[in-house]
């Protein structure tokens, strides 16, 4: 089977195959749209305004790159401003396609607008507006992955006790989306299920439901006719893991099909620890490095490598950003994942695409909320850039001013200088550079932090011959200064004196030494879900979730761990639904 996926890969020769080959050329070089060749199997086929598709899938995959999610709208419960994110327009298109992205993800739920029952009819108005949205994006040059999304939890996932309804309900939904888009431009892919759960199954037997379905889907589209004869269809793993077996089991799918427009999808949210800041997982470190590219390499020789495109159809950090909240991931390390993230794929040879919900373009006024992590993703697409061990220097207030270190992170790049503003640092009077150590001299830190008032003094920038420059913070400190307090388990607060730091952690413990907390094997609890800073107030906030979970009349020992290292530690005993902290 691995043969004849390679020979389908390369089954275009002559001059189909040239124009395959100068369109992946045209990719490479950044052009999009109309500039793009025409496929000659996808002339015939393809609006005026939609960019034609590649006859391979891993060159039409790769076109594909990057890629762009529409979350937490069509896919909402029960309706598509559920969630907040008001009704969509095509100027939302438009602006991705503008600002550099080549394909667009639609999730879509249809549970809220279907019939439980047989023949589970689609509302025909809903079907409409996904039609609308859909239409939308292929005029504004997009490739468009159109998927069943949480209905995988929503009744999907029922396929274990209640088989037959299941299936045929699924049927029912991937034939009348079919019907609907039968002759939409190939540049429209389908996805079969998102995240699929199977309510108490073992791996054996997801693998087993997962096949049932997507060989169904598979039947259901190609049955359909039309351009769905040819349609790229993405089939995935039991809920979008990256797992070795589950990818293994998805590939045995895909060959038994024997498809040449297949795709195999999975979800990348990065190490966990470091994803949602538990276990100790503060930084980008070498581990959640290592995590990236053994499951980058893992998904390139699993598929991509035998002929198989691979589209991570989610990607990002769990509930980062959060502008609700403080953020769990600090910006700095958030960086350095994208920006390993953005390498990774162009090494590996996948498509990625940035899941949002909200987070990132501002769905009202189609405005990027922080325009430096976009660019600094945007980067990722074509290029390295330099970083460093982190993105502030700490100067103690109550202790002389001395020299201090970071590391560079070249990232093959080469190390041009420091910037303060519009004005270049001096090497060797300001700082020094020993192989990848950068060390700033007590003098130019007097400098930097004027009156050493708490917070950031001074901005600079360190600079690399490629790629964008690295932030770097020049920051007053002292030990944080906390104070005793006393509330209950639905509201209490440690008064808390930052003194210019930012918390990074909570470690969080019995006099048995057992974990205390609700994410009990570990005893670093998790940001936002245990603990969470207010540096407005001047607190940190103990959440009900955390007091909740502690032993009655049982102190726990609390140690907060900030990022410029400083520790202090704290205890808390809970009482009934009363709650006393004391410092120590």
């Amino acid at each position: 089977m691995k043969d004849i996926r390679h020979l389908a890969q390369h089954r275009s020769r002559g001059p189909g195959r040239l124009a395959a080959l100068l369109l992946t050329l045209v990719v490479m070089l950044g052009l999009t749209g109309a500039t793009a060749l025409a496929a000659p199997d996808d002339t015939k086929k393809a609006s005026p305004s939609a960019v034609s598709v590649p006859a391979s899938a891993m060159e039409a995959v790769a076109a594909m790159q990057p890629s762009w999610n529409l979350g937490n709208t069509l896919d909402a419960i029960p309706d598509e401003d559920s969630w907040g994110n008001g009704q969509t327009t095509k100027a939302t298109f438009e602006k991705i396609a503008t600002d550099g992205f080549r394909s667009v993800r639609i999730p879509v739920t249809w549970s809220d607008h279907q019939s439980a029952t047989a023949p589970y009819t689609i509302d025909a108005t809903y079907m409409a507006r996904v039609k609308q949205l859909v239409n939308w994006a292929l005029d504004s040059g997009l490739y468009v992955v159109l998927n069943v999304h949480h209905d995988s939890w929503m009744w999907v996932e029922k396929i274990t006790s209640d088989h037959d309804n299941v299936m045929a309900r699924f049927n029912s939904t991937w034939s009348q989306i079919s019907t609907t888009f039968r002759d939409a431009p190939r540049t429209l892919v389908f996805e079969g299920i998102n995240e699929p759960s199977f309510a108490g199954a073992t791996d054996a037997q997801k693998f087993q439901y997962l096949r049932e379905l997507q060989t169904s889907f598979h039947s259901v589209v190609r049955a359909s006719g039309g351009a769905n004869a040819n349609r790229l269809l993405s089939l995935t793993t039991p809920a979008g893991s990256p797992d070795q077996a589950f990818m293994d089991d998805l590939y045995t799918t895909i060959t038994a099909l024997n498809d040449s427009q297949l795709v195999a999808q999975v979800h990348f949210y990065s190490w966990y620890p470091f994803s949602v800041n538990v276990a100790g997982g503060t930084h980008y470190d070498a581990t959640a490095q290592k995590h990236l590219d053994d499951t980058f390499a893992n998904m390139h020789n699993t598929f991509v490598a035998k002929g198989i495109p691979l589209y991570i159809g989610e990607y990002g950090l769990l509930d980062y950003p959060n502008h609700f909240h403080p953020s769990r991931v600090e910006r700095g390390e958030a960086l350095k994942y994208y920006e390993h993230a953005g390498y990774g794929a162009r090494k590996y040879g996948l498509t990625t695409a940035l899941w949002d919900p909200f987070s990132y373009l501002n769905r009202d006024t189609l405005q990027w909320r922080d325009p430096a992590l976009f660019a600094a993703i945007k980067s990722s697409w074509t290029t390295r850039s330099g970083t460093a061990s982190f993105d502030k220097v700490f100067v103690p207030k109550s202790s002389p001013v001395t020299a201090k270190s970071l590391t560079l992170n070249l990232n093959g790049t080469t190390f041009r200088g420091v910037w303060q503003g519009q004005s270049k640092l001096v090497a060797g009077r300001d700082y020094t550079v020993s192989g990848n150590k950068l060390t700033f001299t007590a003098k130019a830190l007097t400098r930097l932090i004027g009156d050493r008032a708490y917070g950031v003094n001074s901005k600079l920038q360190a600079r690399f011959t490629r790629g964008l420059p690295w932030d770097i913070d020049i920051v007053t400190n002292d030990v944080p200064v906390l104070s005793d307090a006393a509330g209950t388990t639905d509201s209490f607060t440690v008064p808390t004196r930052y003194r210019g730091n930012d918390l990074a952690t909570m470690h969080a413990t019995y006099a048995d030494g057992t974990n205390a907390g609700p994410t009990d094997w570990t005893p670093f609890q998790e940001f936002n879900k245990a603990f969470s800073p207010d540096y407005p107030n001047g607190t940190i906030i103990l959440t009900p979730e955390f007091l909740d979970s502690l032993r009655d009349g049982e102190p726990a020992t609390l140690v907060f761990h900030f990022y410029s290292g400083t520790t202090v530690t704290y205890h808390v005993t809970k009482s009934g639904s009363s709650v006393t902290g004391t410092a120590s």
